[in-house]
């Protein structure tokens, strides 16, 4: 089993830590201080987990919490086969652990367990907001739920060693960072939104009373770094180029900071966006971003999340790349840790 960074620790978006004393064939985890669970392990041919003689029978946090360690552990693990004397109900219905032909085995599998939203989803629904079709500046589009107010993501990411969260604009407070951000030279070639602090103010605000589109402020550590534009395709300007899904999400990127670019953070931000949208409504199966068709970073960075492009086309003020990942493509393969 491979050492992602000599991991010994996970933090939670609780404030709590995940412990490990780990050898190859036994795992202890404990959780705030306090032992949470003890396991044996068969790490081969697949990886086998069974709970301990004499220790007590684990909830479905317990569960939860060796199947993060052991997938954040190992990037490549794609399931853990759980041995288990009672049937474990509650994890059965939450899609935690699945059913094998085998009394008493039960898998976990990483395509599964990285589409539960909790913990990750500070603001999670309890259950997809109902469904109504409607007609707003001439498109027919479910009606979406009221946009999100502050914090709606967090995450320990241990190849970093540093939290990556999303939380929504707040204009007051980060109007001069969107506006330094913007005259940027590096920024402007591309998103071409030069100018003074109140036509950003402006900006900003026709954005926050815009349903379809959510304003976010991408932090590491909570320092702010990045601004990104998440919009319902359906009701946005690029619907006419495709065949646009009801729940279809969209993105527009923006790292302002320069100590905060790099490969290695573009992975890191990326797949958080990606997975948040994903997370925020179980209905969204794609995810699409139009870079200028010319951006071949960006599109590099794209590919190297499993996007892939579609086609080009023009729109009046650029010519795009449509960029697309599906859902199962996503969690298929994920290499969240």
């Amino acid at each position: 089993m491979p050492i992602l960074n000599d991991l010994i620790a996970l933090a939670l978006p609780s404030g709590s830590h995940l412990v490990a004393d780990e050898t190859e064939n036994r795992l202890v985890l404990s959780l705030a201080g306090q032992p949470l669970i003890h396991l044996r392990l068969n790490p081969k041919p697949a990886v086998q987990v069974q709970v301990e003689a004499g220790f007590k029978r684990p909830d479905t946090d317990a569960i939860w919490a060796a199947c993060y360690w052991l997938f954040a552990r190992d990037p490549a693990c794609q399931r853990l086969t759980w041995l288990l004397d009672d049937v474990p109900n509650e994890a059965l219905l939450s899609g935690l652990l699945i059913t094998t032909d085998v009394p008493g085995d039960y898998r976990c599998e990483r395509a599964l367990f990285w589409q539960l939203p909790q913990p990750w989803l500070t603001q999670a629904r309890v259950h997809s907001f109902p469904r109504q079709m409607i007609i707003s500046a001439g498109k027919r589009h479910p009606l979406r739920a009221v946009n999100p107010q502050g914090e709606v993501y967090r995450r320990f990411d241990a190849r970093l060693g540093a939290w990556i969260s999303l939380r929504t604009v707040d204009i007051d407070h980060d109007l001069e960072r969107f506006n330094r951000w913007q005259n940027s030279a590096r920024v402007a070639s591309f998103w071409q939104e030069e100018g003074s602090l109140e036509q950003h103010r402006e900006y900003l605000t026709k954005l926050e009373s815009d349903p379809h589109t959510l304003t976010l402020i991408g932090c590491f550590d909570d320092q702010p770094f990045a601004y990104f534009e998440a919009y319902w395709a359906k009701e946005d300007r690029i619907a006419p180029f495709y065949d646009a899904a009801d729940y279809d999400r969209g993105i527009h990127m923006l790292v302002g900071e320069e100590t905060h670019r790099g490969p290695h953070k573009v992975a890191s931000w990326l797949s958080a966006l990606t997975h948040y949208l994903f997370l925020d409504d179980p209905r969204t199966q794609r995810v699409v971003a139009e870079p200028r068709a010319d951006n071949a970073k960006m599109i590099e960075y794209l590919q190297g999340q499993r996007f892939y492009c579609e086609k080009e086309f023009d729109f009046p003020h650029k010519r795009a790349a449509l960029m697309v990942l599906g859902r199962e493509r996503f969690f298929e393969r994920c290499e969240l840790v």
